[in-house]
């Protein structure tokens, strides 16, 4: 392998591994879906967290990407009534990206992470969390869920991240 080969394939590796890959496919699951919301951010992330707990419900804010609602609505969540209202519509989404030419179509091949706050929060929601998997390729997407997924699992590795 040449010098310009290994730099070409270093690139090729670091497109894959890079988080903003899984960022863009995040965005582009939630313009697909017109019923789907961001998860919200600060304040708004906040009270709706605090309406959960109210419910004995209690998952990290990072244990989802989005909201689904049966019918596309807009939710002020800065509103606590708001919230509190919506709250048994809300179906909370985990969105994982795949952006590998390898991942065929129903996903397989596809090797992906669940971190300890996605699979708690798939426990203490049970059917209001789902998992989306999306092809950033070909723009396929699969509903599902924790359970469903760890029943197809070819390969688990465990791991334990840590910051210095």
């Amino acid at each position: 392998m040449n010098p310009l080969e290994v730099i070409k394939a270093k690139r090729q590796h670091l497109a894959r591994m890079a988080n903003q890959s899984g960022a863009s496919g995040e965005l582009s699951a939630l313009a697909e879906m017109e019923h789907w919301v961001p998860r919200p951010r600060g304040a708004g992330l906040k009270i709706l967290l605090a309406a959960l707990a109210e419910t004995g419900v209690v998952i990290k804010g990072s244990s989802f990407d989005a909201i689904a609602f049966p019918n596309a609505e807009q939710i002020d969540f800065t509103d606590s009534d708001a919230v509190r209202s919506a709250l048994p519509r809300m179906i909370f989404i985990e969105i994982k990206t795949a952006n590998q030419e390898r991942v065929r179509p129903g996903f397989n091949g596809f090797f992906f992470a669940l971190t300890e706050g996605e699979i708690a929060a798939a426990e203490a929601l049970k059917e209001k969390h789902r998992v989306a998997l999306y092809n950033n390729m070909s723009g396929e997407l699969l509903l599902t869920s924790v359970p469903e997924i760890l029943t197809r699992t070819k390969s688990m590795n465990w791991q334990l991240s840590v910051q210095l």
